[in-house]
């Protein structure tokens, strides 16, 4: 057993803490919210945005009670499917040619709907969202999502994309599974085509507010390009980041993406934390160079509604520490579908559809998320320690990730190219960094690695700068490790690096060619300038199905390593302390099965009572996120809700009285842990309610514990 040791890093970017003020005009949008429901006291989170989804009559209505009390109003709906019967049905009859179409004719339809499915983004249809978000921007909405523009791979057929590929290829359409040629071709179109729908929208948008004297800012949610490419759905992602009219992305990360099973070490299964890293790794980076906004998602439930309260529990635990672990994100939506969160029923048993037995929320469960929402809130700090592996190793993903993975000739289908690059790192404790290709030519978009691995198994670079972009950051000292062998047969569709098919050539050895390497490299690093190049000639599919794989990866990462004079560090935890906060994972199928205990004065935020602990053990497979009583000390405060299953605003001392509201959902358990520097005198709340108070003189915190009224309620603590 060993003490968490932290290595200090200033964070000096990232902006002062939050303060938190009342007034939609004022308010921030640190933390938001999805619903398609009214307001309701039942789902009184208390976080700055409610983001009221629909394009329905009922839309203002809605943003009328959830800005009445208090929310800030966002809007979001789909960009590829939504409650667009009206456009899908002329005179009774289904418009089937835009929805998007396999081989077999099979139609692409959103969840059970029999009149709308997953749409190909025609002129028409791009009008037709145009006039839909219309009452959103006109009712005030401070932000429009546009969600999960998705393009399903294994489409194609549907005569609106016959003629959509003809206007933009000039060519007679190909079916996609004709050729490896017409399947990338056809990826690249369905990423166009989404593109501009975005792009049409937005201008729209932002043009309809300007000529009322507002902004409106524009968000795409999204998942993963790691999850997409799993799931074989084609969307622009990063190329987003090409329009001057997207203001960021929120990162859909949750179980039931996370939960996609990949290979390691010959074993497939759940990885839920790891992958969840990954996930939000490389949503940050889409994002990273360009400075736009991003928002991390996390579910405390899932899609499924089949699984019990505990696995709900267990896996929102793996996504949210996963999530906190990169500091430069503090912007939050706490959860989508709060009623079917705090109103919702769920098998006793997991997996249990058919018995009937289900449960509402744990009260337990539903005290512990109001806890973690309110620490989001808070994430905004200045002050970040690491204790982790070494930093600055990066693996490289394009969004052409997501153009190989259909007939004739799908890319492996655990997407082994890229865990078998990633997945080593991550499990031997390293921080490794999700660095997007297309982003290569931004300023600055090198400036947290000096170790990458980059592999064009599977993936293609859309341009050749970015090989530029890279000779010119090992010529300046990067070090750089390609593996593959050159047999992906998308290596010859046509494209820049072989003049459109006119000769027999691979992006690789474009790049190898403007690095200047030789032989030499590939047995060991070569000296490039003030950098190194070392290429593995091993397809990285195969990496993940064998323990060698993940040994050799780690071989390759820590001779890079010593080139730079750093040797390797490993180890089978990730620590990470922000502010107040300390997160962390003890990871399986690692360098050791040691346990991890940190030592302090905690409270624990995953435990519903908020207990003080002087030390936190977690084995393998567990997480924390743990609350340090040390730290308003050292930054003068003498009182303070340290903790709390309530938002909690207005905080402030004066006269040796703290005050501060705190609101939650009605039906729920409020908990406050208050660190004050004697005894309290007295404790009153306004409006009156029964409150339990509790002081516990060794930690000299009180506890009060109260239900919730979905309203604010003032305390002031006398001390």
């Amino acid at each position: 057993m060993r003490n968490a040791m932290y290595l200090l890093l200033s964070l000096a970017a990232l902006a002062a803490p939050s303060t938190a003020v009342s007034g939609e005009e004022k308010a921030g949008d640190f933390t938001c919210f999805q619903t398609g429901s009214g307001y309701s006291p039942a789902l009184d989170i208390a976080s700055d945005v409610a983001v009221v989804y629909g394009t329905d009559p009922g839309l203002p209505e809605r943003i009328k009670g959830w800005r009445e009390q208090g929310y800030a109003i966002s809007m979001m709906t789909g960009i590829a499917w939504g409650e667009y019967d009206d456009y899908y049905m002329e005179n009774g009859v289904f418009k089937k040619d835009e929805v998007q179409t396999t081989k077999t004719g099979r139609l692409f339809m959103h969840g059970d709907s029999k009149t709308v499915g997953y749409n190909v983004p025609t002129d028409a249809y791009i009008e037709y969202i145009k006039r839909k978000i219309e009452p959103a921007v006109d009712a005030g909405a401070r932000a429009l999502y546009l969600e999960e523009p998705e393009f399903w791979a294994e489409t194609g057929w549907s005569e609106a994309f016959k003629k959509e590929w003809e206007r933009f290829y000039g060519e007679p359409w190909q079916a996609p599974d004709s050729s490896v040629d017409a399947q990338y071709r056809a990826s690249k179109l369905k990423y166009e085509l989404y593109f501009k729908a975005l792009r049409e929208v937005f201008r729209h948008a932002k043009e309809r507010a300007r000529a009322q004297g507002r902004e409106i800012e524009c968000h795409v949610p999204t998942h993963s390009l790691v999850n997409y490419a799993q799931w074989r759905i084609v969307s622009p992602e990063s190329h987003l980041m090409d329009l001057a009219e997207a203001d960021g992305y929120i990162a859909q990360v949750w179980t039931g993406t996370a939960r996609t099973s990949n290979v390691y070490r010959g074993e497939k299964k759940e990885r839920t934390f790891e992958t969840a890293y990954l996930e939000y790794g490389q949503a940050l980076g889409m994002v990273r160079p360009t400075g736009r906004k991003v928002w991390f998602l996390a579910d405390p439930i899932e899609d499924n509604p089949n699984h019990s309260w505990a696995d709900y529990k267990r896996n929102y635990e793996c996504t949210i520490i996963a999530s906190l672990l990169w500091p430069e994100v503090h912007r939050f939506e706490v959860m989508p579908w709060p009623d079917r969160i705090f109103q919702g029923t769920y098998p006793k048993v997991d997996m249990d559809s058919k018995s009937g037995e289900r449960e509402g929320i744990p009260a337990s469960y539903a005290t512990q998320l109001l806890t973690v929402i309110n620490a989001l809130n808070d994430l905004n700090q200045a002050e970040v320690q690491y204790d982790a592996g070494t930093r600055g190793i990066g693996v490289v993903v394009s969004d052409t990730l997501m153009f190989q993975r259909a007939a004739p000739h799908a890319s492996d289908p655990h997407l082994g190219s890229f865990f078998g690059l990633a997945m080593p790192l991550v499990k031997h404790g390293v921080p490794v960094e999700v660095v997007q290709l297309e982003n290569l030519l931004q300023p600055n978009a090198f400036a947290s690695c000096r170790v990458l691995l980059l592999t064009y198994e599977g993936q293609k670079p859309l341009k050749p700068e970015y090989h530029d972009a890279l000779a010119r950051w090992v010529k300046e000292g990067g070090c750089l490790i390609f593996v593959g062998d050159g047999s992906d047969p998308y290596c010859h569709v046509r494209e820049w690096w072989n003049e459109q098919g006119a000769n027999q050539r691979t992006p690789d050895a474009d790049l190898f060619d403007r690095l200047g390497i030789t032989r030499a490299a590939f047995s060991e690093a070569e000296p490039v300038g003030k950098g190194f190049v070392r290429v593995f000639t091993e397809k990285p599919r195969q990496l993940p199905r064998y323990e060698y794989g993940a040994q050799k990866v780690m071989e390759l990462v820590s001779e890079m390593q010593e080139k730079l004079g750093e040797p390797l560090r490993t180890q089978n935890y990730f620590c990470l302390r922000r502010g107040p906060y300390v997160v962390a994972s003890v990871l399986e199928e690692s360098v050791s099965e040691q346990p991890l205990t940190i030592k302090g004065n905690y409270i624990d935020l995953f435990d519903p009572n908020l207990p003080c602990l002087s030390e936190r053990t977690l084995a393998p497979g567990e997480r924390t996120l743990l609350y340090d009583l040390a730290w308003p000390a050292s930054k003068g405060l003498e009182a303070k809700v340290a903790a709390a299953a309530a938002r909690i605003r207005n905080e402030s001392v004066s006269e040796h009285v703290l005050r501060f509201t705190a609101r939650g959902p009605s039906a729920t358990t409020g908990k406050a842990r208050i660190l004050l520097p004697r005894a309290p005198q007295r404790v009153t709340v306004k409006p009156e309610i029964p409150v339990q108070e509790e002081w516990d003189g060794g930690s000299k915190t009180l506890v009060l514990t109260f239900g919730h009224v979905a309203g604010e309620l003032s305390f002031e603590v006398g001390f």
